[in-house]
């Protein structure tokens, strides 16, 4: 391309990249992001580096992990100091916005976007603080996902992903007739299809008299489950719950028909993209926060790195360029300086500091480079210490100070059920791993900061009911009454409350 190009980064929340026709399933019915993948480079294994919302955002839009950047948890501020690839880009000459949900917590609601076309969903303060040691009750995540799931006729998810689809789609159009000479960069930033699994009938109607498929592997009993897994299933008071087929098949039917949905909304964009002219001039990304579990091994959500969990569609869409499958591995920590390839050229490096991303354009005409290696942590609740993960060529490790190791072959184990850990042929491979992970993390350390910054926050969080509760979302006053959820009352209250659809059976 002859000039610097345009940018359209869309990003969904909870997508599972197994979810997807491309990524070989046979069931979902995403036809934009079919024709989006048959045209783009669609990288075949590419994972979050955090299996949460909030601090997989983060990583991914400062290029560093998680651990580095003290971005812990869903509470966790997010530095005002730390560049983003919003800032690289400012630098290299672009004008930066956003649409809808990043999730920034702190009094900085920008971190290089010029403009913020929407509110966010949920809370920018310290609301979601984890206490190790002392979770108490979760809000979050329980069983009445699965239960309360299939058709409703609105939603506050939908909601927002209807505003973030107007305001990105009026942008477009006011970039076409801007005099501001700049190229672009737009991040559009869905909520769905992260639970409540439901969807508007439209959606849910596709499905019609489709075989929704089971998960690979049924609810495990408490003595099956490592003790992460254990751990997470207890906070969603799931644990030996196994819940009847129907209700799972309608949940997975709804998750389905969200993702439906979702990929109707990116349509507009791109129409819109088109009809504005420049869709010739503008490279499109798109991906996922991180994956969901979707009833595998009776688990939902995420915050496990289990391949549903972890593993997410990434498509990369250059003018010009052929369609190819791309082996080597990626991570979220890679789009900002693959970002930046695209602004300043292939190879691009940070000039600031050392990122743990690589410019993904070095890949698309190299050959494989299937043991590079993808690293991911979980630092927030229900865990006693931090997890590490680090996948390598056919191996994946997980480790932590307070469990358990595992490993596991995921190409001869796709569904992850043989531990290979404790498997004699294969101590050597795991003592790579564990020095390794002792090389790369100080969890002794990191722990230590965890959980004074799980102090202060609920500190400074503590004093809320005495006095007015700080409400740092973009575009608020603390006395402001909105849509969203900002921490007031409970979360599950606010997420299923929902309008259902007259006389329907879901």
């Amino acid at each position: 391309m002859a000039k610097k190009p345009n940018i359209l980064f869309l990003q969904v929340d909870q997508l599972s990249a197994q979810s997807l026709g491309t990524y070989g399933d046979k069931v979902c019915q995403a036809p934009n992001l079919d024709a989006l993948a048959e045209q783009g480079a669609v990288f075949e294994t590419a994972y979050c580096n955090f299996p949460l919302c909030a601090p997989s955002r983060f990583s991914m839009a400062t290029g560093r992990l998680c651990s580095e950047i003290g971005a812990y948890d869903n509470a966790a501020e997010m530095p005002a100091s730390i560049p983003t690839y919003a800032h690289y880009l400012q630098a290299a000459g672009y004008q930066t916005a956003l649409s809808g949900k990043m999730h920034f917590i702190g009094p900085d609601q920008y971190h290089g976007f010029e403009k913020r076309l929407t509110p966010d969903l949920y809370p920018a303060d310290f609301s979601w603080v984890p206490n190790w040691g002392d979770e108490g009750e979760r809000d979050t995540n329980d069983s009445r996902a699965v239960l309360v799931s299939g058709v409703c006729e609105r939603s506050v998810q939908i909601d927002f992903d209807e505003q973030v689809t107007f305001q990105a789609i009026q942008h477009l159009y006011n970039l076409a007739r801007s005099k501001d000479g700049r190229p672009f960069f737009l991040q559009v930033s869905y909520t769905h299809p992260h639970e409540p699994y439901l969807c508007r009938k439209e959606y849910w109607d596709l499905y019609e008299g489709v075989e929704i498929p089971l998960p690979s592997t049924p609810a495990l009993p408490a003595d099956e489950h490592d003790a992460h897994s254990r751990r997470l299933l207890g906070d969603f008071d799931m644990l030996d719950v196994e819940f009847p087929e129907e209700d799972v098949r309608r949940a997975r039917r709804a998750y389905y028909g969200s993702i439906s949905y979702i990929d109707a909304m990116i349509g507009q964009i791109l129409d819109a993209l088109s009809a504005a002219d420049l869709a010739e001039d503008t490279v499109i990304i798109f991906t996922s926060d991180h994956g969901e579990m979707l009833g595998e091994r009776g688990m939902w959500f995420k915050k496990h790195f289990f391949e549903p969990s972890l593993r997410i569609p990434l498509i990369l869409k250059i003018p010009g360029r052929p369609s190819q499958r791309v082996r080597t591995p990626a991570s979220l920590v890679d789009l900002l300086p693959t970002f930046m390839g695209v602004a300043d050229g292939v190879g691009w490096s940070s000039a600031v500091e050392e990122l743990d991303g690589e410019d993904l354009l070095s890949y698309l005409d190299a050959d494989a480079n299937a043991d590079r290696p993808i690293f991911a942590e979980y630092l927030a609740e229900a865990t006693t210490a931090p997890i590490f993960m680090i996948r390598r060529g056919r191996y994946k490790f997980i480790g932590s100070a307070d469990d358990p190791p595992l490993l596991f072959d995921v190409v001869a184990d796709a569904d992850e059920r043989i531990n290979l850990a404790n498997d004699l042929d294969h101590k050597g491979v795991l003592s790579q791993f564990e020095s390794e992970a002792a090389q790369k993390w100080n969890s002794e350390r990191l722990s230590e900061d965890i959980r004074l910054s799980q102090r202060r926050r609920l500190l400074v969080m503590k004093g809320a009911p005495k006095g007015p509760a700080p409400r740092w979302n973009h575009d608020e006053d603390a006395s402001d009454e909105v849509l969203w959820y900002r921490g007031e009352g409970g979360y599950n209250d606010w997420a299923f409350n929902y309008l259902p659809v007259r006389g329907s059976k879901s």
